[in-house]
């Protein structure tokens, strides 16, 4: 592996002078001041240019926090030896830095591989090894460009507000876990010409090239002409309707927290709800899915009949998988097991 001059400390001074702390996302850095001093903080990495980035800005713009940083590396082994080099890689710059590297790889069984599989994988390492080490701050090293691809990848999908505001920098999951992505406000381009001034080298993921991927193919296809057709900076602008989406997104979980009324029995009383926006009512339907353990999934199609039948005040019968069905009935919807 080859090292940076002077070493990775060394390197990791002159990234922070490159990319100051103020140029990260404010809503992380607000985050980060309100944190006890005894929490310990994950960061995924690869060791490609991002998440590099994010691990030596993290260990040069919070010194007090190096004795309780973690790096998490997981390999997801398609690309054999290269794979194999990106994991010595990261052993060779945590070893330097002092930060202990936790190591996982990916035991398919088979078959073709998609993008939400390895999302998925990778995510699950992530949270189960940072969970084992009471790890409840993950950072990630997502940055300006990646928040493009997303966006259009999501309006591909049809994703309403609460998707299209993702990724988000500060982000509340399950069990009290956070996800912090301080890199948002900077372009990859960036990012890669702060790290090669430093003298720092990175891992190339060589998939990345290949158009196998739907976000490959938006960055290596669509974007660009986009840019050139926008005559602007396109990817800044998806940035900034990113904020705006959050906003909105934010506004409306607020007022579904004012009249989401769930009562002990897991049923929804409706009349807090009638005459109200059809996106709250929505929200609070998504807010009553979640709410109930036996419920199976619900098709598009179904749920909007059950949310026309929320707004419309009518009675119905829903199906919800094998094990029950939604009812609206006296004002109330409720789930309803299968009797036998």
């Amino acid at each position: 592996m080859r090292r940076p001059e002077g070493g990775w400390a060394a390197a990791a001074g002159r990234l922070a002078m490159a990319i100051p702390q103020r140029r990260l996302h404010a809503s992380v850095l607000a985050w980060s001041e309100a944190r006890p001093p005894s929490e310990g903080w994950g960061a995924a990495f690869s060791g490609g240019a991002d998440s590099l980035a994010l691990l030596l800005l993290l260990w040069a713009h919070w010194p007090h926090r190096r004795a309780r940083l973690r790096a998490f590396h997981f390999d997801h082994r398609l690309r054999g030896a290269e794979s194999r080099a990106d994991s010595s890689f990261c052993e060779g710059v945590c070893s330097a830095l002092g930060v202990p590297l936790v190591v996982g790889s990916w035991e398919r069984r088979g078959g073709p591989t998609d993008e939400a599989s390895a999302r998925e994988a990778r995510l699950g390492f992530l949270h189960r090894e940072s969970g084992r080490r009471r790890i409840r701050s993950l950072w990630f090293g997502h940055q300006q460009d990646d928040v493009a691809e997303s966006l259009l990848m999501r309006l591909a999908r049809g994703s309403g507000l609460g998707g299209l505001a993702a990724p988000r920098p500060v982000q509340s999951m399950l069990e009290g876990r956070t996800h912090l992505r301080p890199l948002m406000p900077i372009k990859k381009a960036e990012l890669m010409e702060a790290l090669a001034e430093a003298g720092i080298p990175w891992r190339e993921d060589s998939s990345n090239g290949a158009g196998t991927y739907f976000r490959n193919r938006l960055r290596m296809n669509v974007i660009p002409k986009w840019i050139a057709a926008s005559g602007r900076d396109a990817v800044a602008g998806a940035a900034l309707s990113r904020e705006r989406i959050e906003e909105d997104d934010t506004a409306l979980e607020a007022w579904v927290d004012h009249t989401f009324a769930l009562e002990k029995d897991g049923s929804l009383a409706l009349p807090p709800l009638v005459g109200l926006p059809k996106a709250v009512l929505r929200r609070a339907l998504h807010r009553w899915l979640v709410e109930q353990p036996d419920a199976g999934r619900l098709s598009r199609a179904g749920f909007e009949i059950l949310l026309d039948s929320i707004e419309r005040g009518t009675p119905q019968r829903q199906s919800l998988g094998p094990l029950g069905f939604a009812v609206i009935r006296k004002r109330r919807l409720r789930f309803e097991r299968l009797r036998g």
